[in-house]
């Protein structure tokens, strides 16, 4: 077993430790070395995977190989990629089958028919709803999963330590309720604040990007650490910190410190952690300018994400061994897809797009373009599925009229954003006009509020002196 430092000289050895991926992991380990004769402490991090013990005079490096092998982790480096020929044969079969969804969804409409929910008019707490279950089976149960099992551990402790027994079902499933419902009730009040903070306040486009690709990379870590496909990489997945676990009671667990009410009140503060179902929610929210309509959003949000939670709960009792292990591996999949959705809709908002097929086979100026007095005027029409047309080609250096037909001001496209100028607009039902500034030649992007549905604008030389049409 190799060491990264090794001083005898302070006391101080550094070894290598594979297979840690979270705090859990750290503590384990720790506890592991700080028993052996002649340390005195040690510093453990899963992100490095390495542990550092300090003592005059420490024990041989087989004591120490012996210690870290009988908390249940390896002396050595962990591989970035996973030898295990399972692991991938199970990531490219559950690859394939979402891949396929995606296309089944894409070409069925099955993508029209959700976005028609998303109207409250139509139902759009039910795409809430909705919403909330896929996410209590992906990005939430990867997020907040590990602080359901960590409560589930302190109440069990503080059980046995009373010298009781909780035999029944409900009994076992006491701290993922109260988790649970500290969520729906504090997602339901902080929702209520965004929507009052809606009505006198809106993200700015690039700071809502660079959240989106924040979160895109924390679902690439879970997803990596869900599928084990890098065991170096799953150390980097983000948790909480030693002082918060700590603080919360998550890490005197055998000390019977366990509180519903803690549960609760930490339940409702996953409404702060990054999730990207979450943050789309939370966007529609802060959109309806209406504290009532805000807090049923969210707390409906919430309702949907609890059947997922309290079945991460039951996982050990249902599943065991090598079927949990592939549950996870397909869970971590769709985590990643999502990743990769996020990553498409934080460069939308970035202005980051390819090149549209406007500007790429047709640089004629479109039918919904007219001209008059000097003025052009673009015609558009949004829908719950995006704009018609995604893509027109105007005249370059003349004064815009942008006249859009909303058809449903409750979806995402009804938030129109436009990067590259600054353009901030919420569309309502009929006819909404923006004055755009005469266009230099070249492409100007334009989103929704999510990246979901985008467009371009194109502009091309302008139109001889005397034209009066398009």
């Amino acid at each position: 077993m190799s060491t990264r430092t090794d001083s005898a000289a302070t006391g101080q050895v550094t070894v290598p430790v594979a297979g840690m991926t979270c705090a859990s992991c750290e503590k384990r380990v720790g506890r592991a070395l700080r028993a052996l004769p002649g340390v005195r402490s040690v510093d453990v991090s899963a992100t490095r995977g390495t542990a550092t013990l300090h003592g005059d005079p420490l024990p041989g490096r087989p004591a120490i190989t012996e210690a870290i092998r009988a908390a249940g982790y390896e002396p050595g480096s962990a591989p970035w990629l996973s030898p295990d020929r399972s692991v991938w044969r199970t990531v490219l079969v559950a690859a394939a089958a979402v891949a396929a969804v995606a296309w089944l969804v894409a070409s069925t409409g099955v993508a029209g028919v959700a976005a028609d929910l998303a109207d409250p008019s139509r139902g759009g707490l039910l795409l809430v709803l909705t919403l909330g279950l896929a996410a209590g089976v992906s990005t939430c149960m990867a997020m907040v999963g590990g602080l359901v099992l960590g409560f589930s551990a302190a109440h069990a402790a503080s059980v046995a330590g009373r010298g009781r027994t909780t035999a029944s079902l409900l009994g076992r499933m006491r701290p993922q309720l109260a988790f649970n419902a500290g969520r729906i009730i504090g997602f339901g009040v902080l929702g209520a604040l965004l929507g009052a903070l809606g009505s006198t306040m809106s993200l700015p486009t690039r700071l809502t990007a660079v959240l989106v690709l924040a979160v895109a990379v924390v679902m690439f870590l879970l997803g990596v650490r869900l599928t084990g496909v890098s065991p170096r990489l799953a150390a980097w997945s983000p948790r909480l910190p030693g002082g918060l676990a700590r603080a919360l009671g998550l890490d005197t667990a055998a000390q019977g410190s366990y509180s519903h009410g803690r549960t609760a009140l930490v339940g409702a503060a996953t409404f702060f952690l990054p999730c990207g179902f979450t943050q789309a929610v939370q966007v529609y929210a802060l959109s309806t300018a209406s504290p009532l309509v805000g807090g049923a959003v969210m707390a409906t949000f919430a309702v949907g994400t609890t059947p997922g939670l309290l079945a991460l709960g039951a996982v050990p009792e249902l599943t065991t061994g090598r079927r949990q292990a592939v549950v996870l591996r397909v869970v971590g999949v769709v985590v990643l897809a999502f990743a990769l959705l996020n990553v498409s809709s934080g460069l939308q908002l970035l202005g980051v797009t390819a090149s549209s097929s406007a500007a790429t086979e047709a640089r004629q100026v479109t039918d919904n373009v007219t001209v008059a007095g000097g003025t052009q005027t673009v015609r558009m029409t949004q829908t719950p599925d995006g704009y018609v047309p995604a893509d027109t080609v105007l005249h370059a250096g003349l004064p815009t009229r942008w006249v859009i037909d909303a058809t449903s001001q409750f979806d995402c496209s009804a938030f129109l954003r436009v990067p590259s100028l600054g353009i901030s607009v919420d569309l309502t039902e009929g006819e909404n006009t923006v004055a755009l500034p005469a266009l230099e030649a070249g492409e100007v992007p334009f989103t929704c509020v999510m990246g979901m549905y985008s467009g371009t604008l194109v502009a091309v030389d302008p139109p001889d002196p005397g034209t009066s049409s398009g």
